[in-house]
Formats: C-alpha cells, structure tokens, sequence
C-alpha cells in the first residue's frame, strides 16, 4: 500500500493535531487563532503527523510546538532557523515550520533568518508580528513604532522600525506573505499558499497582545476602518479597496497614487502580479512610509513568490556528484586525521 493510500485511509482532522497539553496563553491572545488555523491547514498538508516538525525560539509564539501533535523543539532565542536550516538539510523529506516572534527573529536572530532567507530551504517561517516583547513584560521591539512608549522606553523610543516585508525581499525572500490572527478565512488562505510553496514562505501574521500591545492594529481589523486600511491583494486582480470597492491603486511612473473609482476605469488600476519583484518592493513601502504622498491602505496577502533552487536540494547534488569523483568517505578517519601526538 502507498503512502497516499495510507493517508487517505487516516484522514486526519485538525483535532489529530491538537495535543493533550492545556494551551496556556493569556486569554484573548492571538496566538489562539493562529493555532488553530495551523491546525485546520494541517489535514491539507497530505503528510503523516510523524513527517512535520515545528521548531520554535523563544517567546510567547514559541511555546507552540506543545501544542501540535507533530515532532517538535522549543529551541533557543533567535536560533530556530539555524536548527530548523540543519534539520532540512539532514531530513530533506520532512515538513517543517518554524514559529518566531518579531523579537525572536528580527533582534537576536536577525542574522540567522536573513542567511536562511538567501539559502531558500523549503521550509515555512510563521513570524507573530504584535511590535512588542510579550514573554518578558512589555519592552520595545524591533518592530514598535517610533515614539512607542513601554517600560524599556518610558520616553517613547526613538529607533526606526523594522520593516519585516522588506527586509525579507531585500534578502532574496522567495515567498512573502503578511495576513492577520482576527481575520481567520483570509489567514486560513495564506498559510495554505505558503504550504504549497517549494522554497522559504515568511508569512507575517499581525498578532494583537491584548496585555502589552492591545489595539496594536486595530484599525486593520475594526469594521469601521477595515475597508479604508487595508488593502487585500490577489494575483491577476486590480488593487480596490473600500467599503464598495471605491478606490483604487493607480502607478503614476513608480509612484502608487490612491484614485476614485468614479473617475478612474479599473483597467487604468494596478493590477496585482505576485511575480513582480519590483512592484512587490512599491507594496512593501505601504508601510506608514513619510516619502510616499498620501494615505495608503497596509497591503494583505501575498507579495511575491518565485521558483528558485533550495540549499538543501544543491547540498544533496553537489554530496552525490562527490561520490561519483571520489567515492565514500570514511567519516571516522577524516575526523581522526592525520596529526597525531604521543603523549608519554
């Protein structure tokens, strides 16, 4: 019997991949939704529980590898994509996903996930973006906004934030997605994208700490604001957005305009291209970005993807072609050497 035939014998449903361990988040955490749509894209994964794996660093997002019944490791600050990068190397066959926090990733870790990015391993980064350090009480991170006052900054703090959609463009990202935890269906959509992606998908999920950081993007969730703040993209679809689809996105050179649709055709619009690196790079400076002239609406879904080579595919060549040159190796020997020392 084949492994798909084994798995549609299974037919595995989210609650496979709940486990026994009381999720312990503070109450009306966005973590919880996020969890829970995880689990929901699971199923659709076609794989054995026994075949994916979440790694995690350190803060509130990363307590999530209890909390899926798939192997798993709470690892160490910022260092879950160096684990989870040897991981895919080692075990190329396997699922895996990496869950991080804006100061897990972006502050110590910064380094690790920009090298990760370039290499392109086919794994799935989820980045919990709430702009702020939840685990250890409230301080800015990397991803606060300017002025932002917490108990590291009682004067507000003066640096300039992080922009994870760009920084993760500018570092030959291959999948770049940005979605919401209330917001389950369109969040449900993204992850799944990102699955079905063959390279490194980074989906920034906003994600409201209700204790330190709550309302943090309100307006992107609130019915009232929703439709003029946020911007949902879709391949192929001109960029519209209001409470009847009023506005639109228009290019004046290289520069997004925001224009009536009473005034303007929709085939005078933008149209969204996901393969668009150029255009992908216009939509992340939709990001409260003084330079741009006007109020533009914070862009939803996916940015970019493309095919390009992983590491781990190039590693698997490049040990085979060795073999081919040379043959196998002796693994004892070559950590042996040939400098030995007599003691005596």
């Amino acid at each position: 019997m084949s492994e798909l035939e084994v798995l549609e014998q299974i037919k595995l449903s989210p609650k496979d991949f709940a486990t026994d361990q009381d999720v312990k988040w503070c109450p009306g955490c966005g973590d919880y939704s996020i969890l829970k749509q995880v689990q929901s894209i699971m199923p659709e994964l076609g794989r054995k529980k026994e075949d994916i794996v979440f790694i995690s660093g350190i803060g509130c997002s990363s307590r999530f590898p209890y909390y899926m019944n798939t192997y798993g490791m709470h690892s160490i600050h910022g260092r879950a994509t160096a684990i989870a990068s040897g991981l895919k190397i080692s075990r190329p066959d396997l699922s895996v996903w990496i869950v991080t926090g804006d100061g897990d990733s972006l502050s110590i870790g910064g380094n690790h996930l920009i090298h990760m990015i370039r290499r392109n391993f086919d794994l799935n980064v989820l980045l919990f973006n709430n702009e702020i350090y939840g685990l250890t009480k409230g301080q800015y991170s990397p991803t606060s906004k300017a002025g932002k006052v917490t108990k590291s900054t009682p004067m507000g703090s003066v640096d300039h934030p992080f922009n994870p959609m760009a920084l993760c463009l500018g570092a030959s990202a291959t999948f770049i997605a940005r979605t919401l935890d209330r917001d389950p269906k369109h969040q449900r959509e993204v992850l799944l994208q990102g699955s079905k992606h063959v390279g490194t998908s980074i989906i920034e999920i906003y994600q409201n700490c209700n204790v330190f950081n709550d309302g943090a993007f309100e307006v992107f969730t609130d019915k009232g604001s929703k439709p003029i703040e946020t911007l949902m993209m879709e391949s192929g679809q001109p960029l519209v957005f209001g409470a009847e689809s009023e506005f639109g996105i228009k290019l004046d050179g290289s520069t997004p305009r925001v224009v009536e649709l009473s005034s303007v055709s929709k085939n005078e619009l933008w149209i969204h291209d996901e393969k668009d690196r150029f255009k992908a790079q216009l939509l992340t400076s939709f990001f409260d970005d003084p330079t741009v002239e006007g109020h533009l609406p914070r862009p939803f879904g996916v940015f970019y993807q493309e095919d390009r080579f992983r590491y781990e595919d190039a590693i698997s060549q490049q040990i085979e072609r060795a073999i081919e040159i040379k043959g196998k190796g002796d693994l004892a020997k070559l950590l042996s050497g040939n400098n030995v020392w007599k003691v005596g």
